[in-house]
């Protein structure tokens, strides 16, 4: 296993960008609160993504699908009809996008252009996470309550394959090259790996230390997956091996993770108020260099590669409110019209 370290290519990179500010010995870091960008509506909220080229943001919420423009930082638009939506995946190449709506145990495929949607797809049950494949033109939406994942094409809507994964799944990412999808099954503590060709699982990995993953992220140059796990630490798998290769401290109730391959750095979110951040110093060994502190229930993240921005959602909380005179815990509620989108990110000189 090479150890050729990433840490010049790291410090070239942010040269390369613009001399942006950066010391992984500072007392606060790389990363700082730049603004947050404010959403009308009522409903909670669960993955975000980015579309790269064209420059903008989906947020699920409620049951709609926020779009913010990234250039200008504000909201241009809403996908509608969307009952419990979680997440939300991005076909370009198609001018498609595919939401899994957790309610209705469908995934409503949407014109990005006029952001209308086309047509429902029947699912399994509580459709979570969703994402496109993108060298055979599939969307895989991961069936929560039917411990299952639904493979669409994405261009006709037609149901290709029905997975069966003895678990439940959480976040997916995939690898055009290697032909794989891997999606964490949080309550086996494992991940499963999946023939993109055949739809079948063909292998099953535990990520012992870590337990119950719900974030994955990949760095496809390396073959490394990044596993945010629910007791409090950041797994570095390989994606070849299933091999865990180390492991790093992060906050409680992590739900997203990502990774930067221009700068090399790992993320996590936490719905305590942090979002973990780690150096991938070399092809075995993480670094925390900062632990970047937002708002408690910030959980969900997404980042875009070309600003090396983090865009997280967030809402305001009344306080909690008593518990039952039978000792039940009661949900605080959120505060209308509190919704927002925190971005982060390094600043330039």
């Amino acid at each position: 296993m090479s150890k050729k370290p990433f840490r010049f290519s790291f410090y070239l990179v942010l040269t390369v960008l613009g001399a942006w500010s950066f010391s992984a010995r500072s007392e606060d870091g790389p990363y700082h609160f730049l603004k947050e960008i404010p959403v009308v509506g009522e409903g909670g909220w669960d993955y975000s993504s980015i579309d790269e080229g064209a420059r903008r943001l989906y947020v699920s919420h409620g049951d709609r699908v926020v779009v913010v423009d990234l250039e200008r930082e504000s909201v241009i638009g809403e996908i509608g009809d969307t009952p419990g939506v979680h997440g939300f995946a991005i076909a370009p190449d198609l001018q498609l996008g595919f939401s899994s709506n957790g309610r209705e145990s469908k995934v409503s495929i949407v014109d990005l252009k006029t952001l209308k949607t086309v047509s429902k797809v029947e699912t399994g049950k509580n459709p979570d996470a969703i994402m496109y494949e993108p060298t055979r033109h599939e969307v895989y939406a991961f069936n929560g309550g039917g411990q299952s994942a639904t493979v669409l094409e994405a261009k006709s809507g037609k149901v290709v394959a029905t997975i069966a994964l003895s678990g439940k799944p959480e976040f997916a990412v995939c690898d055009p090259v290697a032909g794989r999808v891997y999606d964490n099954l949080e309550d086996k503590s494992e991940v499963v790996a999946i023939d993109a060709r055949t739809h079948e699982v063909v292998n099953r990995w535990p990520i012992a230390p870590g337990e119950e993953a719900s974030g994955m992220a990949i760095d496809f140059e390396h073959h490394r997956l990044f596993l945010g796990c629910g007791n409090k630490l950041m797994v570095m798998m390989d994606s070849r091996t299933g091999e865990v290769i180390t492991s790093v401290p992060i906050g409680d109730r992590v739900d997203a993770n990502a990774f930067d391959p221009g700068t090399h750095l790992a993320f996590s979110s936490n719905g305590e108020g942090t979002v973990t951040i780690a150096q991938e110093d070399s092809s075995d060994a993480l670094t925390v260099v900062q632990t970047l502190k937002t708002e408690r229930g910030a959980r969900t993240m997404t980042l875009d590669p070309k600003t090396h921005r983090i865009y997280l959602a967030s809402a305001k909380f009344e306080p909690a409110p008593t518990p039952t005179a039978g000792g039940e815990r009661q949900r605080p509620r959120m505060v209308p019209n509190s919704f927002k989108i925190l971005v982060y990110g390094m600043v330039a000189k």
